[in-house]
């Protein structure tokens, strides 16, 4: 089983990475990291600038609980894209092409696969915390 990794804690003062999760044209599903540009911008006077990243576009967000003893959600497909934030926990996901990442409580994940063959996902027993957003 792979070690965890932290997403966020690879941030720096100019990127952030995400793993993004997806179908290609033959319903394949793959991972893959993603990084996002983070520009200086002034939000706070007198203060130093906050670095931001481009706008997501959403139409909602919401917590969401994994009950305890659910540890393995089979093959599955998003209902649209999401992106997903970890905040306790550690979460792993498996692809139809036999990749599996392992990551810890505060990493990103895109998940993109509506179609396709989907993905697993596996929880630990004690439940977790996680952040919903839907991407329009």
């Amino acid at each position: 089983m792979p070690d965890a990794v932290s997403l966020a804690s690879l941030a720096t003062d100019e990127r952030v990475a995400c793993l993004r999760i997806y179908a290609d044209a033959n319903g394949d599903t793959h991972m893959q990291e993603v990084e996002y540009a983070l520009q200086p911008k002034q939000v706070f006077e007198d203060n130093l600038p906050l670095r931001l990243s481009e706008t997501l576009a959403s139409s909602g967000c919401r917590f969401c609980r994994v009950p305890e003893g659910m540890r393995e959600v089979a093959w599955h497909n998003p209902p649209q894209r999401k992106l997903m934030i970890w905040l306790t926990g550690e979460v792993e996901f498996e692809t139809s092409d036999g990749d599996v990442r392992r990551l810890a409580a505060g990493s990103a994940v895109f998940a993109e696969d509506t179609t396709g063959k989907g993905h697993i996902s596996r929880h630990p027993s004690e439940g977790q915390l996680l952040m919903f957003i839907d991407l329009e």
